[in-house]
């Protein structure tokens, strides 16, 4: 059986139709674990609407959304498990095309392609396609989803059997933002190899604006988005050294550099200096026009700070 195991906070906008591509697929094999994580809306009552024999629904306290889906696992009787954001949704066939290529390959986490779409309407589904959407080994899959510093490993995505859940350990509930990088780097590393489904598809609800967790900016994000890429580059270090994978490392630092300079200027020196330590990055900065010529003529960091203050003299003219 598969366990998909559905974490939500104030999805009472969103949950409804998730819970519907899970009943809407072929493969009828399934439970689904759904932990209302202190809800202020209406997001328990309507997932309760649901409860059934294959539909558990569950209220905790607040404690974040990887405690609520440890403890979705905790409650998991399925050999595999999909964790599973309660905004997004499912194609049909996923758990039926991961759950054939599971049984295929065992001892493999089973992949998925994904794509966005906006303000509610699939009809803006657009598929943001990636060099790992490919069959590799544990390590070539990391170094490829890697690649450009920017690593999706959304929850969604994967179907993993639950041995191998059980031999590295749950979501670390120290971890907020990008908790999800770090789980899925052990569990990755854990299986012989990452095997790509290309009739599977995750549709990634995005605009959800700044309540968003993804988009938040808080000293406690952006501790645990350091905290998430560090020990993800100690585990995939401990399995591979090579020069590659070291550059690799290093860009994911210089990346949290470029986007947490003005935000916590501690870590951001920690990070430069492990950055030096694994030989130095050649990530450019991602910019726009306006910050890609300031950068030209004052350089990264100073060309930030002008930029930082003009974006906020416009939100002060607006208001």
């Amino acid at each position: 059986m598969i366990s998909v195991c559905m974490p939500a906070y104030n999805a009472e906008k969103y949950i409804k139709a998730s819970i519907q591509s899970v009943l809407a697929q072929t493969n009828k094999n399934w439970e689904l674990i759904i932990v209302d994580d202190g809800s202020e809306d209406n997001t328990y009552s309507i997932a309760q609407q649901f409860a059934s024999i294959n539909i558990s629904v569950l209220s905790v306290p607040n404690k974040g959304a990887a405690a609520a889906r440890n403890i979705a696992y905790s409650m998991a009787k399925g050999n595999f498990i999909k964790f599973m954001d309660a905004d997004d949704l499912l194609n049909s066939e996923m758990l039926e095309n991961q759950y054939n290529l599971a049984i295929a390959h065992p001892q493999s986490v089973i992949s998925a392609q994904w794509g966005r779409f906006y303000k509610d309407d699939l009809n803006t589904f657009k598929l943001n396609v990636e060099e790992c959407w490919q069959t590799l080994n544990s390590v070539e899959w990391l170094q490829s989803a890697w690649k450009n510093a920017q690593p999706m490993t959304q929850p969604g995505i994967f179907l993993i059997p639950r041995e191998i859940i059980e031999s590295v350990g749950t979501w670390d509930e120290t971890l907020s933002l990008n908790d999800d990088m770090e789980f899925f780097t052990r569990v990755i590393l854990q299986a012989d190899k990452v095997v790509f489904s290309n009739a599977s598809t995750l549709y990634y609800r995005s605009g959800l604006g700044s309540g968003a967790l993804s988009a938040t900016k808080s000293e406690e994000g952006v501790l645990s988005n350091y905290s998430s890429i560090s020990s993800s580059i100690e585990y995939m270090l401990c399995r591979d050294k090579s020069e590659y994978t070291r550059l690799l490392c290093a860009n994911l630092l210089q990346l949290f550099v470029y986007d947490s300079y003005l935000l916590h200027p501690k870590l951001v020196n920690k990070a430069e200096k492990k950055i030096a330590d694994l030989g130095g990055s050649n990530l450019q900065m991602p910019s726009g026009k306006i910050l890609q010529l300031l950068s030209r003529f004052f350089g990264w960091k100073f060309a930030k700070k002008i930029h930082n203050k003009l974006q906020k003299k416009d939100e002060k003219s607006v208001n």
